[in-house]
């Protein structure tokens, strides 16, 4: 029995690490941060295209992390990435009054869900 745990268990098929990038970006006095979670493109093109932004006049940092950090003030999930198929989730961080412009923009083009992270509780003191 052991042996056919064992065997059952190799077999099964390691999960995949999730993979994002976060991208900063400064310019004309204003700093944003986003998060782009990989939900469904090819890891090269994710890498190589999504995670590069070319904004004009920006400044632009790309630090690729295992997940997207928490403190985002809002989630657009499975947004849709350009005109294909691909779907990614976008972290937004910074104003949270952006929100009334990033909402109708994540749910009406990019046909994905908004949704407002839960906050964390501080741990309880002894």
């Amino acid at each position: 029995m052991r042996q056919i745990l064992s065997f059952l268990l190799a077999a099964l098929p390691l999960p995949a690490l999730a993979e994002a990038c976060v991208v900063h970006s400064q310019g004309q006095g204003v700093a944003v941060q986003v998060c782009q979670e990989n939900v469904s493109l090819p890891k090269e093109l994710f890498r190589s295209g999504f995670c590069q932004p070319k904004l004009k006049d920006q400044e632009v940092k790309v630090e690729f992390v295992e997940q997207c950090p928490g403190g985002a003030f809002g989630v657009c999930q499975g947004a849709q990435a350009g005109n294909a198929a691909y779907r990614q989730n976008i972290h937004y961080y910074g104003v949270a009054s952006d929100a009334r412009y990033l909402q109708p923009f994540c749910e009406q083009q990019s046909k994905g869900k908004w949704q407002k992270p839960l906050k964390t509780a501080a741990p309880a003191k002894p």
